[in-house]
C-alpha cells in the first residue's frame, strides 16, 4: 500500500475561531498608572504570572513596558523564556526561587533574578555561585519566605539581596494583621542588608503610603480586578470575552437541557448552544443565574455547564442565528460576588482557546 503523504495545514488555513476575547490594552495602561501613581515615589512593578493572568503575555507585557514598567515578576521558571522574548532578563524575577541545583542553573543561564524563599534556597543559591537575588521574609502568609528569626544566619546575611521583600496576607481587609505584617517588615529590614524593598501587592498599594516603600507589585487590578473598595473608579475593565452560537433548536414543553437534565422546558422556546465551557473558564458555578448578552438582550444560561458548550435561552432574541458571538459578563467584581468564584479564580482559567484580539 502506498505511503499517503500529509500535508500539514499552515496558520493562514485556520477557521475563525469561536471563542474571542477583546483585550483593552488602554484600560490596561491606565490600570497601572493609576497603581504608579498611588504607590508615590515607589517604583510599580507587575505580576506577570500565570501568562499575565491567564491574558498572554505576549499581549500584556510589551503594554507595561512601553507604559513605563521596569520589573515582572512570575511564579516558574518555566515562563521565564516567554518573558525574555520582551524584556531583559535584569527585569524578571522568579518567585518560587532556588529549589535545586537545576534552578540555579537555569537562573544563571537566563539571568533571571531568583527569589530567595529559605535557608535551604539560600544555601544553594551560594552554593552555585551566589550573586543577585531578591530575598522573601513571611511576616504572616505562611507561605514562602524565611522566619524573621532566620534573618541573622549566616547563610542570609552572605547573600547579595536587592529586594527584600515580604507578602500581605489580608490586605483586601481591615484587619489589625495588615499593621502587624508591616510592623515585622520594618523590624527585619533592619536586619537584613539590601538595596530595596517590597511589600504591596494590589490591595496593598490601596492601604496607603506606609506599604509602598521602595516597589509595589500588583497583579489583579492590572487585569480589571477590585480588591478593595478604594480601588473602585479607579480601576477599568481590561478583559471582555465572547462565545460564538453553534446551533439554535426549538424546545417543546417536557424537551429537557443538558447533563442530568436539570432544566425542563414549561413551554415552546428557542434556544441556542454556545461555544464556551468550564474548559474555557466559564466553570459551573458562574452558569447559575447568569446569562450571555447579545443586542442588548439578556440570554440565561440553561441546565448545566458542559465542557465545551452551554445552552442559553434566547426565545427574546428572534434576530440571533447561528455564528453570532455573544458578551460574556466579565466585571470582574461583580461576577466574583454573583458566582462565588475569587476575582483571581476568573481570570486564571480563563483558557487557551480564545482568540485574544485588542
Amino acid at each position: 500500500m502506498a505511503r499517503r503523504e500529509i500535508f500539514p495545514m499552515t496558520l493562514a488555513d485556520r477557521p475563525p475561531a469561536s471563542l474571542r476575547l477583546s483585550l483593552d490594552k488602554p484600560a490596561l495602561v491606565a490600570n497601572w498608572r493609576a497603581l504608579d501613581k498611588m504607590s508615590g515615589s515607589a517604583q510599580t512593578g507587575a505580576a506577570i504570572k500565570a501568562d499575565a493572568y491567564g491574558l498572554g503575555v505576549e499581549h500584556v507585557l510589551p503594554s507595561l513596558r512601553e507604559a513605563g514598567c521596569k520589573h515582572f515578576f512570575v511564579a516558574h521558571w518555566a515562563e521565564v523564556p516567554t518573558v525574555l522574548e520582551h524584556v531583559p532578563a535584569a527585569m524578571v524575577s522568579v518567585l518560587h526561587g532556588i529549589a535545586n541545583e537545576a534552578d540555579a542553573a537555569f537562573a544563571r543561564a537566563s539571568g533571571a533574578i531568583p527569589v530567595i524563599n529559605s535557608v535551604k534556597q539560600a544555601s544553594t543559591w551560594q552554593q552555585s555561585g551566589g550573586g543577585r537575588c531578591h530575598l522573601m521574609v513571611d511576616t504572616g502568609i505562611n507561605r514562602l519566605g524565611i522566619s524573621p528569626d532566620q534573618a541573622g544566619a549566616e547563610v542570609i546575611s552572605g547573600l547579595e539581596v536587592d529586594l527584600l521583600m515580604s507578602h500581605l496576607a489580608c490586605a483586601d481587609e481591615d484587619v489589625p494583621q495588615n499593621s502587624q505584617q508591616l510592623h515585622a517588615f520594618c523590624e527585619v529590614s533592619e536586619v537584613i542588608a539590601h538595596r530595596q524593598l517590597s511589600l504591596a501587592n494590589s490591595a496593598g498599594i490601596a492601604l496607603g503610603q506606609d506599604f509602598a516603600f521602595d516597589l509595589t507589585r500588583p497583579g489583579l487590578a492590572l487585569y480589571g480586578g477590585i480588591p478593595r473598595p478604594e480601588l473602585e473608579g479607579i480601576i477599568r475593565q481590561v478583559a471582555y470575552p465572547e462565545a460564538a452560537v453553534l446551533q439554535i433548536r426549538e424546545l417543546q414543553p417536557g424537551d429537557t437541557v443538558g447533563y442530568n437534565a436539570r432544566f425542563t422546558a414549561e413551554k415552546p422556546m428557542r434556544v441556542a448552544t454556545v461555544s464556551i465551557g468550564y474548559a474555557d473558564g466559564f466553570l459551573r458555578a458562574r452558569g447559575a443565574a447568569c446569562a450571555l448578552q447579545h443586542e442588548g438582550h439578556d440570554l440565561p444560561v440553561m441546565g448545566q455547564v458542559s465542557m465545551d458548550m452551554i445552552v442559553v435561552d434566547c426565545s427574546a432574541n428572534a434576530n440571533l442565528k447561528e455564528g453570532d458571538f455573544l458578551s460574556v459578563l466579565f466585571d470582574l467584581p461583580r461576577e466574583s460576588q454573583r458566582s462565588g468564584l475569587s476575582q483571581y479564580e476568573l481570570l486564571t482559567t480563563i483558557g487557551s482557546r480564545f482568540e485574544i484580539r485588542s
